[in-house]
């Protein structure tokens, strides 16, 4: 048996990573094959790419962004993910987070990490570019919220959150959420399948 590497590559921004990470754990069951979640800034990684947020690069097509909203309502109904909302504040601006992410990887607990703030940007609606805000979400999900905070502010964090955005564009990524089995990567949450068929490929290879 191969072992298979995969990763997901995200940003707390994007609503699309939110309903992603919350299918994943159905793909992880059913291959035995883990997911490394990747933090990426989204901001970057269009700075880098000439890319655009769909509600920008499609605002002028007529009935493409209805269509959109209707792909993500059949994925939702799909899965049963109806504590998804959309958020209210959006755009937020996702850069402490996402630091915060690769705070929390140091630290052992990107997992929660990554359930607490996505659950709150994508279920309750929070405005989580704000610091009280964010603090008070990882203390109730038993995080250390202030000692997250403060470490966002950490160089070496910084670095790393620019060194992941850099490399995921250096691998073909444009945008979030995006996936990687192997080297092969794929983008969006409509291409999940493709992904679990790529990790059962490449386990019995």
């Amino acid at each position: 048996m191969v072992t298979v590497k995969a990763e997901f590559l995200f940003d707390f921004g994007s609503p699309n990573a939110y309903l992603a990470h919350k299918v994943l754990p159905e793909i992880e069951a059913r291959t035995g094959v883990r997911f490394d979640y990747v933090p990426i800034l989204l901001g970057g990684v269009f700075k880098l790419t000439g890319n655009q947020s769909p509600m920008v690069a499609f605002g002028g097509i007529r009935n493409k962004l209805e269509y959109e909203q209707l792909e993500t309502q059949r994925f939702i109904a799909r899965h049963g993910l109806n504590r998804f909302r959309f958020n209210p504040n959006f755009p937020v601006n996702t850069l402490t987070i996402m630091r915060g992410a690769v705070a929390s990887e140091t630290q052992g607990c990107l997992a929660p990490y990554a359930e607490a703030v996505f659950r709150a940007m994508w279920e309750e609606g929070l405005k989580m570019d704000e610091p009280e805000v964010i603090r008070a979400v990882l203390n109730g999900a038993g995080l250390d919220g202030a000692g997250l905070l403060a470490q966002t502010q950490d160089q070496a964090v910084k670095d790393r959150l620019l060194a992941n955005t850099g490399a995921a564009v250096e691998r073909g990524v444009f945008g979030a959420p995006s996936f990687f089995v192997g080297d092969a990567i794929f983008f969006g949450k409509d291409r999940l399948g493709a992904v679990e068929d790529e990790i059962r490929k490449m386990s019995q290879a």
